[in-house]
Parts: structure tokens; sequence; C-alpha cells
């Protein structure tokens, strides 16, 4: 087998890849990395392609001999390239894939951008059968299209696809800087945009985490998913025939509650919860389909995520990288 991986040396990419090789199940399996503007090292079993997956040329030198495509490079808000590379990318990628002698099947990392996270309010847990509800942005726009085409070019062609759809993405320390009042925060909300200047700049000189209230006044629920949780739930689907043609919510079993997360860091690591109004929605993204489905299980609950984040030292060789800017 050949495994096509775009975004391999991304945030999800650089876990998945040494997972992968690591992997019995997948000894035999030979990996086509396919690279932007950075590179993952090549060895016996990973051969490397340059260039933009909105090039034709460079899709059609990757696909060379592959069975399995795993699809995980995206742009975020970047409306000069969102259009050219995620839909045009992938639409040039779909095209070669359904041309192959022995297409197998294709895999599309997706986000719960698709269903608004905590921009759009749900009645009920938000299951792979909930309505699709992007938030405003080109980034969410495009998920919603690429989940659109990946599933049309299953109806139209025949090809076997299937989706994995995970909230925010957490690894090393990004939880603790998730919570940070300063310049390093990582994502948002941005604190200028609920948080009156006087207070942040309070809140920025003491030990403080932010616990969020959601629109209707509890604390926020929102959904995350560690790295090492969502590349199992990948692994478990590649070559996996009840995964052919079905869409999984890849998450944390119960949402991050920020009235929790103020408890936790409290005892934890002493600091002080300030509470937070903000106009969001809190949501449940269920994965009861991929426990049941897939066999798969995430391993880390929000005590673990606290502990990674806090824990975890950075080397000098370790710079700390926003893969994406939001």
């Amino acid at each position: 087998m050949r495994l096509l991986v775009t975004g391999a040396a991304g945030k999800v990419g650089q876990v998945f890849l040494p997972a992968l090789l690591a992997d019995p199940r997948f000894a035999d399996w030979e990996i086509v990395a396919l690279c932007h503007n950075r590179l993952v090292e090549a060895d016996h079993r990973v051969a490397i392609v340059s260039g933009s997956i909105s090039d034709a040329a460079v899709v059609a030198e990757a696909m060379e001999g592959v069975t399995h495509v795993l699809h995980l490079a995206a742009v975020k808000e970047s409306p000069d390239l969102v259009f050219d590379v995620a839909l045009k990318g992938l639409y040039l990628l779909l095209e070669a894939f359904r041309g192959l002698a022995d297409a197998r099947q294709f895999l599309l990392l997706s986000g719960d951008c698709v269903v608004g996270h905590i921009f759009q309010p749900y009645g009920e847990p938000i299951t792979e059968a909930s309505p699709r509800k992007a938030y405003p942005g080109c980034y969410a726009l495009t998920k919603v299209l690429e989940e659109t085409m990946l599933e049309q070019y299953g109806v139209q062609y025949g090809v076997t696809w299937t989706t994995l759809r995970a909230p925010w993405i957490m690894e090393k320390d990004d939880f603790r800087f998730a919570l940070d009042f300063g310049d390093g925060q990582f994502g948002g909300p941005a604190w200028t945009e609920i948080v009156d200047e006087a207070a942040l700049a309070r809140y920025r000189n003491g030990r403080y985490v932010p616990v969020l209230r959601d629109a209707g006044g509890d604390y926020l629920k929102r959904n995350f998913v560690h790295v090492d949780d969502l590349v199992a739930a990948i692994l478990a689907s590649i070559a996996n025939p009840r995964a052919y043609g079905q869409l999984f919510n890849i998450s944390m079993d119960r949402p991050v509650d920020y009235g929790a997360v103020g408890r936790i860091l409290k005892a934890s690591n002493e600091l002080e919860p300030i509470e937070i109004d903000t106009p969001f929605h809190s949501n449940w993204l269920d994965n009861s389909k991929a426990r049941m489905v897939l066999g798969w299980a995430p391993e880390v609950g929000l005590e673990q995520l606290a502990d990674r984040a806090w824990r975890y030292e950075r080397k000098e060789n370790d710079p700390r990288v926003v893969w994406y800017p939001g």
C-alpha cells in the first residue's frame, strides 16, 4: 500500500507520520509526503514531493502509485489562498485519485468549524447528522465545501471516502496558552473584544485563569481533542471498511467546562479564576459513533489536558510554533 499525506509537516502530520511508521499494521506501507512550506525527513519508507496542491503537475507526481490519501493540508483565514488551496487543491487531488488503478480510500480531516463550534447554538448534542452551520469566515466555509465535495465524489464516481471532524486540536502547552491573557495567547477569543482595557491590563499582570460564561450565563462548554487521540482515530480509520463512506466526530468524551478549568487550575497551579461573560454558545460534539464503529476512545480528558500543558517544558530546539492564525 502507498499512502499520500498532505500537510505532513504540520501539527497533526508530525505526530501522525512516526505513529504510522511504528504501527505494525502498516509495516509494509510506503508514504508519500506532499509538503509545501515545511518539509519532513525522508527515509526508506517516506518519499517527499515538494509543491502546492493547487498545482496539477505536483499533485500528479505525488499521486503516482498511491492507494490511500490522508488530506491534512489546510489554510485558515487567508482569503488570498483559501480557494486555490482548499478547494482547487482538493479538486485536483480527487480528480487524480479517482483515475488511479488501485484507489482504495480518501480520508479528509475536517473541523467543528463546519458546525460553528461556539458561534452557533444547538439544542442537543452535535452528531454527524446535525446540520452544517459554519461560523463567519472563509476557513469554515471551505471546510463545509470540502466535506460536501468529498461526499459527492463518492456519489458521482464511487470514491471510497472517510471524513474525521475534529474540534480544537491541542498538543504540548497549547491549552496553557489558549488561556493566556498575554501576547502569547493561542487562538481565541481575542480578549480585547470581550474584556475592557483596564481589567485586561490587571489580568496580564497577575496569576489569573479565564473562566468563560456562555450566552445563557452558564459556564461555557467547548470541544477539544488532543493530537495523540486524533492520530489514534486516523490510524483506526485507515483501511478500515467500517469507516468507508462515513463521517465521524473525533473529540474528547465531554466538552471542556470552563468552570471546571478554573477549579482545576486554582487547585493545581494557584491561579485565580476570573469569570468573563461572552456571547458564545456551549455545545457538545458527540463522539459516540466513532467509539462504536471504530472502536476508538480518547485517552486525554480535561485533567490530563491541563496537567500536560502546565508540566510541558520547552527545550531550546523546541520553539513554540503557532501553526495557523486563529
